[in-house]
């Protein structure tokens, strides 16, 4: 092993994404905080090869970032790595100039949906990023460590300057990872893990909890959807795989239910199967979320998936509108998501559906379109998403020809409507978004879901009693940080 590996630790940063002082007023963290997963399980393929490395989460832990600057100061830290979304790319690359302010010497690299859907734009605009992961990190993080800074240029999937000082981009790797070679991810360097983290309130029955991911990737091309990461490739883990990493978290972290955070749990229908049929004796009984697409859910597969311990499934439905789905999003079929939606419930799984409202082309009729389709469908909890047109996204790059468009990255969280289409005022979809999810919350379906909660999610309703003065704040004024900033 090298000097510079036994000398110098890698440090792997989760950005909070807008000033600390006002993390303690985020609504968002109450209901929910995500795990930096990708972060997880680079930090554990370093270590792996070799580098020692530590994850400091902003997010889980706004005051972290003292400690990030402590490390650089104190010279322990020799590659300072971001993992940043659009909204929190500005708050990583103030991060990048403070770490080079204070030590000139240590490299910095960013990774990412943001950074490689821009790829060398993002160096050229940001003098204090040395160089951007673009795909998946694992081995391009190792090389480049290992590099020392020597021959970068030839490390495939890397964005780096050249000789001139200019950003150019290596390529892609001509081969992928084999996700069932990796190791899980390091979940002893997220602070507090798994109670910092929570899952959304009343999405899960039981706690200790976790995220999981056991997919890379989407063979769809939906008109919202960045995909600069994994582009149209999809890999996934073995059923056995995914049972002992199963086992791991109950066995080390005594976690009694999991999300999979995939975009298409069940695309590989046999894994599924399998997975779900050796799931019960093998974890004790353990419970999962996940999330699929409605041509790839069955009857027979809901039953095996019952039997296995699925609690909740996510279906992205978008809109209630026909021919606004059609518009948006590959094999769009709305009489198939109403089949999937009854077929989940049917089987005896909670129903949650994903919304979306401010699509171009949306209209106030098509929002009321789509408020009127969950009313008339068994479906028992919703997420209702501000549309919001990302970097990387095939709607991205014309999506001023269809309404009115400020660019605010901090902004751009889904919370927020930086887009409003053409015919539309950001006033009114704030009314309509939070009508929708009035109609939802006073549906009599709705409520008796709430109090059999109780008994089915009761520690749900203890973070809900917590913190219920907050949580009935943002109801009426669906502010994120509860005044403005």
């Amino acid at each position: 092993m090298s000097d510079s590996k036994q000398r110098k630790r890698i440090l792997l940063v989760h950005p909070l994404g807008y000033p600390r002082e006002a993390a303690s007023k985020d609504i968002s963290r109450l209901a929910n905080i995500m795990p930096p997963l990708g972060l997880a399980g680079i930090a554990a393929y370093l270590e792996r090869e070799g580098f020692p490395t530590s994850i400091i989460d902003c997010y889980a832990r706004p005051e972290a970032e003292s400690g990030l600057m402590e490390e650089v100061r104190g010279g322990r830290a020799g590659l300072v790595g971001f993992s940043c979304t659009t909204s929190s790319f500005l708050d990583g690359a103030r991060l990048a100039r403070e770490i080079k302010a204070v030590a000139p010497g240590v490299r910095t690299v960013f990774g990412g949906v943001h950074v490689s859907a821009m790829k060398e734009k993002a160096l050229r605009d940001h003098p204090e990023i040395d160089f951007a992961v673009v795909g998946e990190g694992e081995s391009v993080l190792a090389e480049l460590a290992g590099a020392d800074g020597e021959g970068c240029r030839d490390i495939p999937g890397l964005v780096c300057r050249d000789g001139n000082g200019e950003p150019a981009f290596s390529g892609y790797p001509e081969k992928l990872m084999e996700l069932d070679d990796l190791p899980f991810p390091d979940y002893r360097k997220l602070a507090g893990f798994p109670g910092c983290y929570p899952l959304p309130m009343f999405n899960y029955p039981r706690v200790p909890n976790a995220t999981c991911i056991s997919s890379r990737g989407c063979p769809y091309s939906c008109s919202y959807c960045d995909r600069s990461v994994f582009r149209r490739t999809f890999r996934f883990n073995s059923a056995d795989y995914m049972i002992e990493h199963m086992k791991y978290l109950r066995r080390d972290y005594g976690v009694r239910h999991v999300n999979f955070y995939d975009d298409q749990f069940t695309f590989n229908r046999d894994r599924v199967m399998a997975f779900c049929a050796a799931l019960q004796s093998a974890t004790q009984g353990m419970t999962f979320n996940c999330a699929a697409r409605a041509e790839h859910l069955d009857e027979e597969l809901l039953r095996e998936m019952k039997g296995g311990g699925c609690w909740m499934i996510s279906l992205g439905i978008e809109t209630g509108d026909a021919e606004l789905l059609a518009r948006h999003r590959s094999s769009s079929d709305l009489e198939q998501v109403t089949r999937a939606i009854h077929l989940v419930s049917d089987a005896g799984i909670r129903v949650k559906g994903l919304f979306m409202i401010g699509l171009p082309g949306e209209t106030e009729a098509s929002i009321r379109r789509s408020v009127d389709y969950m009313l008339g469908q068994p479906i028992d909890d919703i997420n209702v998403a501000k549309f919001t047109p990302f970097p990387g996204s095939p709607v991205y790059d014309r999506i001023r020809d269809y309404g009115e468009f400020e660019e605010d990255w901090p902004s751009m969280d889904c919370m927020t409507f930086r887009f409003v289409p053409e015919g539309m005022t950001r006033e009114r979809l704030e009314e309509l978004f939070t009508a929708f999810y009035r109609a939802h919350f006073l549906r009599a379906r709705t409520i008796l879901d709430y109090v059999t909660m109780i008994w089915r999610s009761p520690d749900s309703w203890r973070r809900f009693w917590l913190n219920a003065f907050r949580f009935l704040a943002f109801a009426f004024t669906r502010r994120r940080f509860g005044s403005r900033r």
